[in-house]
């Protein structure tokens, strides 16, 4: 005697479950131009790699006989692929049923996500589209409500992950309420330009406890959250989302408890741009592009920029330096001066904190004028969300590079440098307490307010402090390591990542911090 039957009811049911919410309702998503979590899966992982668990789950129903008659399947989908080889672990919700609001199979199986990723201690990759829990069928009498007294609460594994394994989210149509917490728990969050929304609760909640009524465009759209800071980057297209993820994913470890895979490098270590030579203008208040410097010092085509438009006078990305991931800060010169705001001292220390978590070395492009200051950055509480980075940066465990570029000035000043910092500068880099233009106003303001010509006099006198602002006596002091031709930038670095490589084995595992301001 045979299980025969049993395993023909079993692939009956996994054929089921392929059906998802139904061939209208698959037919209604792409209408809407978004693709099935089983077609995202798909684009996303190598072929034929996704194995996917749970595969039966589902919410049937049964006749008096103990046939079933009726086969919900749960509406997350969740299991294990490889991406370029690397083993990862993927779920999301399936959009054709219930909108993506979890069943009870589905919940269990969304909750089993992190972990997964964490017992195996691989990547992880959300793809969300749903709106979290709903009120209907709350009102059953009888029914066993809430978790028990004993359970873990839900949202610690959430949060642990964080510190164990990379983790890369999506937003990839409406996400709202537990889905959208999902999406910011997460090293890197993307999402879709004209397709997705992300939002605490939709327009008819929104409209019902507030009175205002909006689109979900207008509430939570791309537009919206480029420059909130909930998502790091916005996609033109789902392939694109998926792309991004990927990208991300290259350059961090499987877990903190490996190290960020190093790749071979065809772009010569000794490489020189002569464009470094004269990239910063003499005019200290002229602008220039920092990211023709980046991308002129690391790897060819390997700066992967995030959160471009939230704190945009900070930029932060990863990129390779002789084929080792390294997490890269500069300022943007073009916004701001490139001051911290209080967006992006925020942006800094989470991007120090990632780099930190998976021990990431760190390259550092100087050219900071100070924190940000009238009355807009007052309110915006700048001073502490700046003293916050700067305390992740000088907290920083792992190998850490700064190039002095332009500017120095000030408190902010100190959140570019980590312990044993390796520090190159270059002659057009000036330093100080405060930019000069602004500290001869304040400290000389009588002198040149009791002038004959004050424009005079204080031209003069900025002309007299600049020279003592010069990188050449702080290199006659070794107060950095090298005071170098721009052009050595890329070489010395490469040189640097040489070096740290017995530094970076020794890091592995998971990291802890302090309190912050």
């Amino acid at each position: 005697m045979s299980w025969e039957d049993e395993v023909r009811e079993l692939e009956k049911r996994r054929k089921l479950s392929l059906m998802q919410g139904g061939e209208a309702a698959i037919d209604r998503q792409h209408a809407a131009g978004r693709l099935t979590i089983r077609e995202r899966v798909e684009l996303l992982l190598d072929r034929d790699s996704f194995r996917e668990q749970g595969r039966a789950t589902a919410a049937p129903e049964y006749d008096d006989a103990g046939e079933i008659k009726g086969f919900v399947p749960a509406n997350y989908v969740v299991g294990l692929g490889t991406i370029e080889g690397r083993r990862v672990a993927v779920g999301g919700e399936d959009f054709t049923l219930k909108g993506g609001s979890p069943n009870a199979a589905g919940l269990r199986k969304s909750v089993y996500a992190e972990h997964m990723a964490v017992q195996y201690r691989v990547p992880l990759v959300r793809l969300l589209e749903g709106g979290g829990g709903s009120v209907k069928g709350s009102g059953r009498k009888g029914a066993t409500v809430g978790e028990p007294v004993f359970a873990e609460p839900r949202f610690r594994i959430i949060a642990d992950a964080m510190g164990m394994v990379p983790i890369a989210s999506a937003a990839l149509g409406a996400v709202a309420g537990f889905p959208a917490g999902r999406l910011v728990a997460s090293h890197f969050a993307v999402m879709v330009k004209d397709t997705s929304q992300v939002m605490v609760g939709g327009p008819a909640l929104v409209e019902r406890a507030l009175g205002v009524s909006l689109s979900k465009e207008e509430l939570g759209g791309a537009a919206v959250h480029a420059k909130s800071g909930v998502v790091d980057n916005i996609a033109a297209s789902e392939a694109d989302a998926l792309a991004q993820m990927r990208r991300f994913l290259s350059y961090l470890p499987s877990s903190v408890w490996e190290h960020a895979p190093r790749c071979p490098c065809d772009d010569p270590t000794d490489r020189v741009d002569e464009m470094l030579l004269s990239i910063v203008p003499r005019q200290t208040n002229r602008a220039f592009d920092m990211r023709k410097i980046l991308r002129a010092v690391l790897d060819r085509d390997s700066f992967f920029e995030i959160g471009s438009r939230f704190g945009p006078s900070q930029i932060v990305g990863l990129g390779r330096l002789a084929g080792q991931p390294v997490g890269v800060f500069a300022n943007d010169c073009r916004v701001y001066a490139g001051a911290m705001t209080a967006r992006a001292a925020q942006k800094y220390r989470r991007f120090v904190e990632l780099c930190d978590t998976f021990h990431l070395p760190v390259v550092n492009f100087v050219d900071q004028p100070g924190f940000m200051i009238g009355p807009d950055a007052e309110q915006a509480g700048t001073i502490r969300y700046g003293m916050a980075a700067v305390a992740a940066a000088v907290q920083a465990s792992v190998p850490w590079a700064v190039v002095q570029v332009h500017k120095g000035f000030g408190v902010a000043t100190a959140a570019h440098y980590a312990p044993n910092s390796y520090v190159l500068a270059w002659p057009s880099v000036e330093s100080g307490a405060l930019p000069l233009e602004g500290g001869v106003a304040v400290a000389f303001r009588r002198e040149i307010a009791q002038a004959a010509d004050p424009d005079a006099k204080r031209r003069e006198l900025e002309d007299q402090l600049r020279s003592a602002r010069s990188p050449f006596p702080r290199a006659e002091s070794f107060a950095v390591h090298e005071l170098i031709d721009p052009r050595e930038t890329r070489p010395m670095l490469c040189e640097w990542i040489d070096l740290i490589q017995p530094r970076l084995a020794t890091l592995t595992g998971p990291r802890t911090f302090s309190m912050r301001p």
